[in-house]
């Protein structure tokens, strides 16, 4: 059985992944998709959240046991999700199949300020000493989302999203914790020992691109860009996702980017990448 597994980032849940896991189902045919939460968000909200990337990754790893889950598995990951599934494919590489990463940043590869852009820091450290819950779900909408919505489609999407944290709050010392991870991750210099899809948006206003650019390169892993999403790329446009995946299952998990003469890189399979 292919199981899925989709690990989201900082301060987010489940639930914020909307339609997408019906839409990866459609376009992959997966048999199990699972959607964990890391302690401290979500349904696991109660729970302190862990202060390392490798105990998210032994989280998860416990939580698929209890639920029944066995490996190999693909896993999705978005932004510090990906980090927690970097550590995992280091520390257990049979336990997965394949990698898919969205708009990561990964230490000792990108340096802070490509990590995390510096116009967002006053911003973020504002919200997070003095902010309400509609306050900051507001500043993550901006910074993690470039799709074009309407006056009513933007409300109601934040007023949903203000729904969650209010019903399962993550606490400043939480959103702290995860921040302590995932400033501290530090990954190992070696490339994956799994396949990797690296996938980002052009237009991430929180992780400069060049991040997922430097690690394609330094990996020599197949890449996708999209022109206009932003840090959710899954929100900005699930189905572009959800195509390059099914692209890159069907073209066999290619794994090594074609070079030119020069050692340039060049597009696989007609996709957008770095260049």
């Amino acid at each position: 059985m292919t199981t899925w597994v989709l690990l989201r980032g900082l301060m987010r849940e489940a639930r914020h992944w909307g339609e997408f896991p019906l839409l990866l189902q459609q376009a992959t045919g997966a048999q199990a998709i699972v959607t964990p939460d890391f302690p401290g968000n979500g349904q696991l909200h109660a729970q302190p959240s862990a202060i390392s990337v490798a105990e998210m990754a032994e989280n998860c790893r416990a939580q698929l046991e209890r639920l029944g889950y066995a490996p190999p598995y693909r896993v999705l990951a978005l932004s510090l999700g990906a980090m927690v599934a970097v550590e995992w494919g280091k520390r257990y590489p049979a336990e997965l199949d394949s990698m898919v990463l969205i708009n990561t940043s990964l230490a000792p590869h990108n340096p802070y300020y490509h990590r995390l852009r510096p116009a967002n820091y006053a911003a973020l450290i504002g919200v997070l000493v003095r902010g309400s819950i509609a306050r900051r779900e507001q500043l993550i909408l901006r910074l993690t989302s470039t799709r074009n919505r309407t006056q009513h489609q933007q409300a109601a999407l934040l007023e949903q999203w203000v729904a969650y944290a209010s019903s399962c709050p993550v606490t400043r010392a939480n959103i702290l914790r995860q921040l302590l991870a995932a400033g501290t991750y530090h990954a190992a210099a070696a490339t994956p020992a799994v396949p990797v899809l690296l996938l980002a948006g052009r237009q991430d206003r929180l992780v400069d691109v060049k991040c997922s650019i430097t690690l394609a390169r330094h990996w020599h892993c197949a890449i996708r860009l999209h022109p206009t999403a932003g840090h959710d790329l899954p929100l900005d446009d699930g189905a572009w996702v959800t195509q390059q995946i099914r692209d890159w299952l069907v073209g066999g998990l290619d794994a090594c980017r074609s070079r030119d003469d020069s050692g340039r890189l060049v597009p696989i399979n007609g996709g957008n990448d770095a260049n």
